[in-house]
């Protein structure tokens, strides 16, 4: 016989006191009641047996079935013969307590929020979720050899053998595989001990930010900027300076400004500028490199999708060429293997080390372990290096069909700028149009996603450039969303 699953009304504790001169049914009849017209206990669903409930409540069955005789006389549960008491569905309205305010809070009632927080609401777009539709950002390719392979993986890691809190700085195997695999691919010099696994890149810049910098403290971002990045500095208090990018990356002359104020950090994305694409300049590398030990300022390199370099050999990192230990460095997994993994890595400078340590779980007391185990395995195995082999001819497949198609169809409205590396590209207006903003909410009440780059503007005014993404784009998508982004051109002036 299959076993009946239990509800989630199993889990509820009602507030029984045996002081009060109401009977112990009485009283759970009352907080059930409650529960059932406010909401926290559904309609449709099976109440714990008598047994149950007396074991979990400490009541006798007894007092559990009179309280449920009550329930079932008032019409808000009913008996199901051999199968248990359920919640009545169109139960009466909660009655209403002496003194309980029900009506909403009004529009001039003083609901403050904090400085940090309004910054934020005010700085640009979030992070929202988004809609699986053409040209979409942050999608993955699916890719069945590896669905395996980490199935299998995770199948080992399932049990309850590991209890506990893991270690602050993440599990030992993983930060070994990841050096080994930074080392490799991109000149990244740094030890197991100097690396701390977060969820995702944002808990990342989020930790990274917090320790570097102090409300107030000049920050040096590229503009535009990835605005999450640009959001969690607003939370912090910092004062964001943007530095306009070009096709060689962030603009360094500015730096050697007389009237220029040294800031306290830079965030960069030079490997692959985002939301431009640009690649930093091994000259801009050096030059940025060079101020930031001359002036103490610390520099956090952004490199969250280098393993996607589908034309020549990529430029070594910042933090491969760091001689003062002036640059953090993060990259993530989620791009490379799932998002929904959450899984980054901080690699800080040997001095740091401490300082995060004792910092880390104030945000978080350790990163979730099964997850590192399944991925420490998967790396430490040698399934990395196939997969993303794989993955890069994937996604250069789409790449180039994306830009083939918009240079097709849509090359009296757009310029593509092909990326050497990443998941998006970024088309330009040919002079046809000057709104991205409209262009973007046209496009999507048609059913296509392109993201506008004025949004992520700190100080520049160029409306004339969209992003749109091409990693896990079939070619049907690819097809019908070009089309529908000609209809929307030929439809509208912008």
């Amino acid at each position: 016989m299959r076993r009946r699953r239990e509800g989630p009304s199993a889990s509820f504790r009602p507030h029984v006191d045996p002081s009060s001169p109401a009977s112990l049914a009485r009283q759970l009849y009352l907080a059930l009641r409650e529960a059932i017209a406010d909401g926290r206990l559904d309609a449709g669903e099976r109440l714990p047996s008598t047994r149950l409930a007396a074991e979990e409540w400490r009541l006798s069955r007894g007092t559990v079935a009179e309280a449920y005789d009550i329930l079932i006389a008032e019409g808000y549960a009913l008996a199901r013969h051999g199968s248990g008491t359920y919640i009545a569905s169109g139960v009466p309205d909660r009655p209403a307590k002496t003194g309980e305010r029900r009506e909403p809070a009004t529009d001039d009632a003083r609901r403050d929020i904090s400085t940090q927080a309004r910054r934020v609401l005010t700085s640009g777009p979030s992070l929202a979720s988004q809609k699986m539709l053409p040209f979409v950002t942050g999608r993955m390719a699916h890719d069945e050899r590896t669905v395996g392979v980490l199935g299998r993986l995770a199948g080992r890691h399932i049990n309850y053998a590991f209890e506990g809190y893991g270690d602050i700085q993440g599990e030992a195997a993983l930060r070994v595989a990841i050096v080994a695999h930074l080392a490799v691919s991109r000149g990244v010099r740094c030890t197991p001990e100097q690396v701390f696994i977060t969820a995702g890149t944002q808990q990342a810049l989020d930790l990274a930010f917090r320790v570097l910098a102090s409300p107030g403290d000049r920050v040096v971002v590229e503009d535009p900027c990835y605005p999450p990045a640009r959001q969690c500095l607003a939370f912090n208090g910092a004062c964001i300076v943007g530095l306009p990018v070009d096709h060689e990356g962030i603009m360094t002359a500015p730096l050697q400004a007389e009237d220029f104020e040294p800031p306290a950090l830079f965030y960069v994305t030079p490997s692959n500028q985002y939301p431009v694409g640009a690649v930093l300049s091994l000259p801009r590398r050096l030059e940025l490199l060079a101020y930031a030990r001359e002036h103490g300022s610390w520099i956090v390199e952004d490199d969250y999708d280098s393993e996607f370099r589908y034309d020549g050999h990529p430029i070594a990192s910042l933090q491969g060429l760091d001689q003062a230990n002036r640059v953090l460095y993060t990259g993530t997994f989620s791009k490379a293997l799932l998002p929904s993994l959450r899984l980054g890595y901080l690699v800080v400078p040997p001095d740091l080390v401490p300082v995060f340590a004792a910092i880390r779980p104030m945000l978080d007391r350790c990163p979730p372990t099964f997850q590192q185990r399944v991925v420490a395995d998967f790396l430490n195995e040698g399934y990395f290096p196939a997969h993303l082999r794989r993955l890069r001819e994937r996604l250069r497949a789409s790449r180039d069909l994306l830009a083939g198609l918009v240079t097709d169809r849509l090359s009296e409205h757009l310029a593509v700028m092909l990326p050497d590396q990443g998941i998006n590209l970024t088309a330009r207006s040919t002079g046809t149009w000057g709104n991205d903003m409209a262009v973007s909410k046209a496009a999507l009440e048609r059913g296509v996603v392109v993201m506008p780059l004025s949004r992520m503007n700190v100080a520049i005014t160029d409306t004339t450039r969209l992003l749109l993404g091409f990693s896990g784009l079939s070619v049907e998508e690819a097809d019908i969303g070009t089309r529908r982004l000609a209809d929307v051109f030929r439809a509208g002036k912008f």
